[in-house]
């Protein structure tokens, strides 16, 4: 018998006014999984994320966390922007926290900057940090209520090539430290191959799961950035693009 999944997403209509968004779309999460969305652009990856964090009830469908229906917004599941929607009127550590106030709160808010890199940086406005930095405030933000499920929609698409390296290690790090279950929208092949254990590939007008690719691999960017048997995978990933939005 199969494990029940921990996110249980099903999307049987989604529609923008008369437009088809999403159809027919069922994604199952276990526990600890990190799955990446790859498609076009307007494919519907991003509502789907927003459907799954309980930021969207307008569709025909269903979304479980645990067997539990998900009708609004909850603590057990975190959504990570593409910018890193920072308060600039509060410090860092008041932006990972928001009404926190407890010593417990400040010691928890302490532990997890310096688990993203960020410590003795508390104090900073949000003006004061670089585009990275502001990404690794909101990665803790996500982390600070303990999620089970952990949403990103293209995180790492405004910051550099290199930072967006240290992002991607840093996001696969602190998931399996947190036990926490990752589903990741990305335009980047690579990144999607080097993070995840399945890349779900969608179809568009309306987004459709076209394709479903396992990664055989050892987990770990370091285990796959550059290997052989990660090209074929990328090659794999990026022919199953190409036969659903190709002109």
């Amino acid at each position: 018998m199969a494990e029940p999944a921990l996110l249980d997403l099903l999307v049987l209509r989604k529609h923008f006014g008369a437009a088809p968004v999403l159809e027919d779309v069922r994604l199952r999460l276990q526990a600890g999984e990190v799955v990446a969305l790859v498609g076009a652009s307007g494919c519907g990856k991003s509502t789907l994320l927003r459907i799954a964090a309980g930021l969207d009830r307008d569709f025909t469908g269903q979304v479980r966390l645990a067997g539990q229906v998900v009708t609004a917004p909850t603590r057990d599941i975190r959504f990570v922007f593409q910018e890193p929607r920072l308060f600039p009127w509060l410090s860092v550590a008041r932006n990972v926290v928001f009404d926190g106030e407890s010593a417990a709160d400040t010691a928890r808010v302490a532990a997890l900057l310096d688990e993203v890199g960020l410590a003795g940086l508390g104090d900073r406005l949000p003006k004061q940090l670089s585009g990275g930095q502001a990404q690794r405030v909101a990665i803790a933000r996500g982390l600070f209520v303990q999620p089970k499920v952990l949403l990103l929609d293209e995180p790492f698409s405004a910051v550099d090539a290199f930072t967006r390296l240290k992002l991607q290690d840093l996001l696969l790090r602190v998931a399996q430290a947190h036990g926490i279950t990752v589903l990741l929208v990305t335009h980047d092949i690579d990144e999607a191959v080097a993070l995840s254990d399945h890349v779900i590939v969608l179809d568009s007008a309306p987004g459709r799961i076209a394709d479903e690719i396992s990664i055989a691999l050892p987990r770990g960017p370091e285990h796959r950035r550059g290997q052989p048997d990660a090209a074929a995978t990328i090659a794999e990933v990026r022919h199953a693009l190409h036969a659903v939005h190709a002109v």
